[in-house]
């Protein structure tokens, strides 16, 4: 793995840092946040660990914590950008028989 200060592009490194910063770093206090990103290109997998990140700190506080400061870090995270909690569903349709893509066909 990397440290945040050494992923690329340099322009999307505060992306990941966005957890930490709406949320403040005294809810961070006793994490040791480790994310593993495979597959995608790079702004993908940043988008990726960012979300994770986010992810991460609400199962933390819900497991570990109490419900009440779960709900208040997924307001503030919601409010921000609801990317960072729900993952995009859209994936690339598979190419079918009889055309040269997904729906084009033949006429």
């Amino acid at each position: 793995g990397k440290p945040i200060e050494l992923l690329e592009p340099a322009i999307l490194r505060h992306k990941i840092s966005e957890p930490v910063l709406l949320l403040g770093l005294e809810k961070f206090a006793g994490l040791d946040i480790r994310v593993r990103a495979s597959g995608g290109g790079q702004v993908a997998q940043i988008y990726a660990i960012r979300q994770a990140i986010a992810k991460a700190v609400v199962a933390y506080y819900q497991k570990y914590v109490d419900e009440e400061s779960k709900r208040e870090i997924k307001k503030i995270l919601n409010t921000y950008d609801r990317s960072l909690l729900v993952a995009d569903p859209r994936r690339k349709e598979p190419k079918k028989y009889g055309g040269p893509g997904a729906r084009a066909r033949r006429s």
